[in-house]
């Protein structure tokens, strides 16, 4: 017999007011951020122009964490998410100066390249048993070892002409084009995220990670198919980091196997600061772009007020720890 509630446990934790601050969190958390340097930062902070900037920065971090929020509802973790990256970029680059393909079929390879690599971690996690953390380890130096095979340990440049509309994914929006108001990779990431949420919220495969997360044994026995599910998961972890590597690629327009080194850490990062369990079960795409925000808030009001690279990391560090704790206890309280 079908438990109800296992199949939708992102709703277990309290009603009325505690559901409503535990989806509204994120979002004020990040009002707070922007209002307390929209105060102590130049006023050039507060533009039009940094806003769309800080939208652009916030586009590579927040695809990637699309796909790491599905693996942490699962109550798994993918650690080779930016080797998985840098590999896209190679890849991207590799097929548009070398195999003379356009723009889209090298951002289809990129994105088919990586979904693989989740596959392989998704099959490995399933068929040998072995935590999700050791598995996608050392993917992740597979993965960066492979990067650096194909550019045989170099960037790829690639020549202006073969770019096209690549280039323009993340560029600043040109006045001709200022009816789009952010760039096409924005808009992206936005329908991207809007699909995530409609997977988690009214397909059956999403109430299924929510279940597996929750307790996979019992998601078992009420007939969910664990296996299937996780593969699928990780595989469109994979996807998700290999259409981060695109929009890496039109930021750099080149094929950097050392790009993205401990970008899963930023990705990670934003889905916890978003309401994301590391124990599985919770998480949304909502909270998920609202800590990605958080963060790249944080790193440009301290950029504007100069503040040296090691105080962001600090301060952003110091957010994730009271995330997770704030998560912890409120499990003891709902315990």
């Amino acid at each position: 017999m079908k438990n109800k509630n296992m199949l939708q446990p992102q709703q277990r934790f309290g009603t009325g007011w505690g559901i409503w601050l535990n989806r509204l969190g994120p979002i004020l958390a990040l009002l707070v951020v922007y209002g307390f340097f929209s105060l102590i930062a130049p006023a050039s902070f507060s533009t039009a122009r940094n806003m769309e900037m800080i939208a652009r920065q916030t586009t590579i971090v927040g695809i990637a964490a699309l796909g790491m929020t599905l693996v942490i509802i699962s109550g798994g973790i993918d650690l080779s998410v930016g080797s998985i990256v840098a590999l896209s970029t190679v890849v991207v680059a590799w097929l548009l100066q070398y195999a003379g393909a356009g723009p889209l079929t090298a951002a289809i390879g990129g994105v088919a390249a990586a979904a693989l690599f989740g596959l392989i971690s998704g099959t490995l996690i399933t068929r040998l048993k072995v935590v999700p953390f050791i598995v996608t380890l050392g993917m992740m130096l597979v993965v960066r070892g492979a990067a650096k095979g194909i550019a045989r340990e170099q960037k790829i440049d690639v020549d202006p002409g073969r770019l096209k509309w690549l280039q323009e994914l993340l560029a600043s929006v040109s006045q001709d084009k200022s009816w789009m108001l952010v760039p096409a990779g924005v808009w992206i990431l936005v329908l991207l995220a809007v699909g995530t949420a409609f997977l988690l919220r009214y397909m059956r495969v999403g109430r299924h990670i929510f279940a597996i997360g929750s307790n996979e044994q019992t998601a078992r026995l009420c007939g969910v198919g664990v296996e299937p599910v996780k593969v699928f998961v990780y595989t469109a972890c994979g996807a998700f980091a290999g259409l981060a590597g695109v929009m890496q690629f039109s930021r750099l327009t080149v094929g950097d196997p050392t790009v993205a080194a401990g970008l899963e850490l930023d990705v990670i990062a934003a889905v916890v600061i978003g309401g994301g369990s590391l124990s599985g079960g919770e998480g949304s795409v909502l909270g998920t772009l609202m800590g990605a925000l958080i963060m790249t808030v944080i790193a440009s009001g301290c950029t504007q007020m100069g503040m040296p690279n090691w105080v962001q990391q600090i301060i952003t560090g110091c957010i994730i720890v009271v995330a997770v704790a704030l998560d912890r206890l409120r499990h003891r309280k709902n315990a």
